[in-house]
């Protein structure tokens, strides 16, 4: 049996020139190798190409999809009252002039108090553990502060602080916001209702005017998952034995839309929330605080309640 030899001459020089262009650019495929090749003004066919390209073996390797880190989606370390747990974390903005502001937010999990708000242009850790220096003469230590894994929060001198004076730290998962809810829940309304709105000329007028914003949260504006009580409204009567454990935000909205008659559904509705909740003794706190009636709700066939 006779097979049939090729008779072409060897392509050594194209292929010399395949592997440099492969090699000026990892990405490109054959086609685009083609294009550049004919663009340079060598006829050849994109076929031939393909040949030598597959017997270079030049595939480009596809990009393995990188593997995200799969998080449980629960919030670890509910507190259960006040000082169990501080929430700090840092936010930015710039002023008039495009420098850079750091505001340093240190808040009560359990009573959603702003408990500092500290701006300044730059936030080294001795700064941070001065913040928490003030704070536990006029509050007390808590016993736990949760923070993501910033330098400032892991650094040295910041955990010797936090060892000598009894605090435990709790850091959230790495690309897990969700872990540090409330402090998230805290900036997201610092920056619509205040940074948005404000326009700073220096830091000590930004300084002053988160002052103002934080012990207006903390005395006049009310909190939907307190029964729109304000935060230190909410401290004062858990302290007088009046108040329990803090409704959750998911608890409090629930009931709000399901009306008195509709408490079981809720009860469902909350068991399959992937969430972690409060017990439901909470649930109670806040159906006997809430200030406002709850919603009827109206059939959207027949338009009645």
């Amino acid at each position: 049996m006779r097979r049939y030899r090729s008779t072409r001459p060897p392509d050594t020089a194209l292929e010399e020139r395949i592997r440099t262009l492969a090699g000026q650019h990892p990405r490109y495929g054959y086609l685009r190798i083609w294009a550049l090749l004919r663009r340079a003004g060598q006829a050849v066919n994109r076929k031939r190409v393909h040949r030598l390209w597959r017997k270079l073996k030049l595939q480009v390797p596809r990009r393995r999809k990188k593997k995200r880190y799969v998080s449980s989606g629960q919030v670890p370390l509910r507190a259960e009252h006040p000082n169990h747990v501080w929430t700090w974390d840092f936010i930015y903005d710039t002023t008039a002039d495009g420098r850079t502001l750091r505001c340093l937010t240190v808040s009560d999990e359990f009573t959603r108090e702003g408990l500092a708000l500290r701006t300044r242009r730059r936030f080294p850790a001795t700064r941070a553990v001065e913040v928490l220096e003030g704070l536990l003469v006029e509050h007390g230590a808590p016993r736990f502060l949760r923070s993501d894994n910033g330098p400032e929060f892991i650094a040295a001198k910041l955990k010797d602080w936090l060892k000598a004076h009894g605090i435990q730290t709790c850091y959230i998962e790495p690309g897990s916001p969700w872990q540090n809810a409330y402090g998230e829940s805290f900036n997201g309304k610092f920056r619509d209702e205040c940074l948005n709105m404000e326009v700073y000329y220096g830091e000590a007028e930004a300084q002053a005017v988160h002052e103002r914003y934080r012990r207006q949260f903390n005395t006049e504006r009310p909190h939907s998952s307190l029964g729109y009580l304000t935060p230190v409204e909410f401290k004062a009567r858990w302290k007088s034995g009046a108040g329990g454990a803090a409704p959750s935000p998911p608890e409090f909205t629930l009931w709000c839309q399901s009306g008195q008659g509709g408490m079981q559904k809720t009860a469902a509705r909350i068991r399959r929330s992937r969430t972690v909740l409060a017990p439901a003794s909470a649930l109670g706190v806040a159906l006997q605080r809430c200030p406002y009636p709850p919603r009827r709700s109206v059939d959207s066939v027949t338009g009645r309640q």
